[in-house]
């Protein structure tokens, strides 16, 4: 093809696939198959490579997530994006009515209130311009990548018009859960719901990450708009949806304040079967010239306010207490209830969080207890109604050995969570496999999360030894797998039997040993023997090595299954003994880190462990002497201190490459 020919037929698959993505994911009715879709996209991403002159920052290429960002820039924003006055009943939404209806007759209109994060859109001439956060209403951050990763947002509009428009980023109920179940099986800590789930995930400094989270929006107001008049707010939703956006369109006014308020409630009683996430109702007034004449106070447009609903609760029994165990080995305590209708659905069970939480509100087996569901998604129990004991209630007591292996309990000082100490426990041995054959571990080639899923389901192995006493012929018939890839495979687990001792006791997965203290402890010690022979007073001496490092340890090898386990690796012929002259890693030393915002794959401690572990420093202040600041969402003045003394600033993703 001639350049001209590869400019159109570029031009032509930009244009489809934006028209198909919309077709998809704003109006819900799909005309061609996923795989045609998929053709296209890798068509023009090969076509966009080798012809780098026909760059567009507002292909539908982008939507993969670019190279990561050292740090949001801001936003002044030229319509202010202001917040809504909260009513927490109806008098003080008659009391809205009075107001308004003083300065002059309207119409309302009532939407869903999205519990999400308000962003503001620019496009000039019909094409993605920037994406900014509303921040405190005046200035935001501009997290354009990010917003452009969200499938629903058009890159490019039907017409070539300017405007401004603002809607609420959110993360559908379903995503909320699947991401949740995954960092609870990679062992992260948990979003609390789905509204801080999609605000991390839009402020994360690596697009990517942003794009796996699925994020969604939808558009519910014009901020501003050139060559167009409007006279009311459905006027505006309906050029909205013409234009390519996604709105909950509601093209429905009322015309007295009690119509609005049953609308209100009617939208209450269908919020439990919504596939994203509500906290109440918001009532405006539809005629735009109107608002006008109201105006704003110096926090809230005079023209609208939000109806915020109330947490449904429910009364019921607990019948029993009963115990998860969860991916990490974490004992979480289970409530099994009378059944009851709350918020769209049945509840038979909700979590009672950890054992703290039992003993504060006083929870036994027997009581009556009011439930409801946080974020509308999980259950919980918010209160013991003590009025209803009659004495036959049970007081509840942590188990000290896991219901699931029989391995000893513990709970670490100064932790909420009680862990099974088990390395085969059934609760635990996916993760635990994932983790015994990764890079920082075992490093087996070829046993990525997919095989070992299969090898569980099809009953294969129960735990990591057994990876070494598996059948070729079994593993070559696994879904993908052949001949060719189940010998890579043994290959790779043969060629670990030759590891040395730091990566072994690294695969053990001992509470509070990385690979750093894993790496001291095979200096130290030479051998498995050794170190299971230790006793805490040869660990505490060690100046790595903590006391709780070291009660660890000890409480590890005193677990008769996790004995087993290095017996049956052994008999396997996994050396024990094998110690390099020098295997500490020391490749962040001298190096200073400052740690700021939210961070997504570690906690704090974790990550400041990792530098450590690693020869580096954590310090709570960003000076000269600073080397990197690990930036998170919702960074602060340490990042502005950072950029204006020039201190490099990296993203999770890039800490990850860092610490490989």
């Amino acid at each position: 093809m001639t350049k001209i020919e590869i400019k159109d037929r570029i031009d032509s698959l930009r244009k489809s696939l934006e028209y198909h993505s919309r077709k998809y994911y704003v109006e819900d009715s799909p005309e061609i198959s996923d795989f045609e879709y998929d053709r296209m996209l890798r068509e023009l991403e090969l076509l966009e490579a080798e012809n780098p002159e026909f760059y567009s920052p507002v292909s539908p290429t982008v939507r993969v997530g670019g190279a990561p960002v050292e740090g949001f820039s801001e936003v002044v924003h030229t319509v202010k994006m202001e917040s809504l006055q909260d009513a927490f009943d109806f008098d003080e939404v008659r009391d809205f009515d009075k107001r308004v209806k003083a300065v002059s007759e309207c119409t309302y209109v009532v939407e869903h209130k999205i519990d999400g994060l308000s962003v503001s859109i620019e496009y000039r001439n019909g094409v993605f311009y920037r994406g900014s956060t509303r921040g405190d209403g005046i200035v935001g951050e501009d997290v354009s990548e990010n917003i452009k990763t969200i499938a629903s947002v058009p890159l490019t509009l039907t017409e070539p018009i300017n405007i401004e428009v603002r809607g609420e980023v959110y993360m559908p109920k379903k995503t909320f859960i699947e991401l949740n179940n995954k960092r609870e099986e990679n062992g992260e800590s948990l979003f609390a719901n789905p509204r801080n789930a999609a605000a991390g995930s839009l402020r994360q400094l690596d697009p990517k990450i942003a794009k796996e989270r699925k994020l969604d929006i939808f558009v519910f107001n014009i901020q501003q708009i050139e060559g167009v008049t409007l006279n009311t707010h459905i006027e505006g939703l309906n050029l909205l949806k013409k234009l390519g956006f996604k709105t909950i369109l509601n093209d429905k006014s009322y015309d007295n304040i009690e119509s609005a308020i049953n609308a209100i409630d009617a939208i209450g009683e269908s919020r439990g079967e919504l596939p994203f996430d509500i906290d109440g109702s918001v009532i405006k007034v539809n005629e735009l010239n109107i608002r006008e004449s109201l105006g704003s106070t110096s926090k809230y447009p005079k023209w609208a306010i939000a109806y915020k609903f109330p947490a449904e609760q429910k009364k019921t029994k607990i019948l029993d207490i009963t115990i998860q165990v969860g991916r990490t080995g974490v004992l979480t305590p289970l409530a099994h209830l009378e059944p009851v209708h709350i918020a769209g659905s049945t509840v038979s069970r909700a979590t009672l969080h950890n054992y703290d939480y039992i003993v504060e509100k006083d929870i036994r087996i027997g009581d009556t207890v009011v439930i409801e569901k946080a974020g509308d998604i999980i259950p919980a129990v918010v209160e013991v109604v003590k009025d209803a004991r009659d004495g036959s209630e049970v007081e509840f007591k942590m188990p000290e050995h896991c219901p699931e292996c029989g391995a000893e309990v513990i709970r670490e000082d100064g932790e909420a969570a009680y862990k099974c100490t088990g390395i085969s426990c059934p609760a635990q041995r996916k993760r635990n496999l994932i983790h015994f054959v990764s890079k920082s571990a075992m490093n087996i080639e070829g046993l990525g999360p997919a095989v070992i899923e299969q090898l569980l389901e099809k009953n294969l192995i129960r735990d990591a030894s057994d990876l070494y006493f598996l059948d070729k012929d079994d593993v070559a018939s696994l879904d993908k797998m052949g001949e060719k890839s189940a010998q890579n495979l043994f290959d790779g687990l043969n060629k670990s039997k030759n590891n040395e001792l730091f990566r072994v006791i690294t695969a053990l997965g001992i509470h509070h040993i990385g690979e750093k203290a894993a790496k001291v402890l095979a200096d130290k010690f030479k051998s498995m023997d050794n170190l299971i022979h230790a006793g805490i007073e040869k660990l505490t001496i060690i100046d790595e090595i903590g006391p709780i490092m070291a009660k660890s340890i000890t409480e590890f090898f005193t677990e008769e299954q996790n004995i087993h386990f290095i017996d049956r690796l052994k008999l396997a012929g996994v050396a024990m003994d094998i110690v390099a002259e020098s295997s500490l890693d020391k490749r962040f030393e001298g190096k200073v880190f400052v740690l700021t915002g939210t961070l997504e794959q570690y906690t704090r401690s974790e990550a400041s462990r990792i530098i450590e572990d690693f020869g580096g420093k954590t310090s709570s202040s960003v000076s000269k002497k600073t080397d990197y600041v690990l930036a998170g969402s919702e960074a602060g003045s340490k990042l502005d201190k950072a950029k204006a003394l020039g201190v490099k600033v990296i993203s999770e993703a890039e800490f990850e490459e860092m610490t490989k």
